[in-house]
């Protein structure tokens, strides 16, 4: 790892807050891609049923 001198704790801070933020939106994603397919997945059964 290169030398950050004074930095230090401001770049990996970023660091640390930026994949934060990416992690949730993948976090956020999943969660919302599941509640899409399950309504989907109810909406073709009735579509079948009836």
């Amino acid at each position: 790892m290169p030398d950050l001198g004074s930095y230090a704790v401001y770049v990996l801070s970023s660091y640390a807050v930026s994949l934060g933020l990416i992690g949730a939106l993948v976090w956020a994603s999943v969660a919302r891609a599941r509640r899409v397919r399950a309504q989907l997945d109810e909406i073709e059964g009735r579509t079948r049923r009836g």
